[in-house]
């Protein structure tokens, strides 16, 4: 299942992360900015310093620790480090919470996506934005290219 759960490396091990729903709605309460708006802070350099320590933080959470766990570790990993350390795994966390991790591979392949699971979808995320419904045609007036 397609779930945005990453494993990395942070700190003193491997951990699990997971950017849920939950988890996003709540790093967009302490970063001030949705999760595409703060990928691009990161990738930019534009980033602040909740917004490293946050997602970092949520991440855990998401990915299974207790809140109160997550919060020492990112107190004792994250604020007493170079912040530059941490840049990578925010990045890797929000990445997989927006495009899906490298471990559960692309949709339609084996293991990824639900065609994969045999439950006889063909539909993907992205049909509904591919083309315009086939009942607009280019000569009909709703079409912005038809002329009078």
């Amino acid at each position: 299942m397609r779930d945005g759960r990453i494993e990395l490396d942070f700190g003193d091990g491997r951990y699990p992360f997971r950017l849920a729903w939950a988890q996003l709605i709540s790093l967009q309460e302490k970063t001030d900015v949705g999760p595409f708006m703060l990928q691009q802070r990161l990738l930019k350099g534009d980033w602040r310093v909740q917004d490293i320590a946050e997602t970092i933080r949520w991440g855990l959470i998401g990915g299974g620790m207790v809140p109160l766990e997550a919060t020492k570790l990112v107190r004792l990993f994250v604020e007493t480090r170079p912040l530059l350390e941490s840049l990578p795994v925010a990045m890797g966390i929000i990445a997989a919470a927006l495009i899906g991790s490298p471990e559960e591979g692309t949709l339609g392949e084996a293991g990824g996506g639900e065609a994969a699971k045999g439950n006889g979808s063909t539909t993907s995320p992205t049909d509904d934005f591919a083309s315009p419904p086939s009942s607009v045609s280019p000569e009909s007036p709703a079409s912005p290219t038809a002329t009078s």
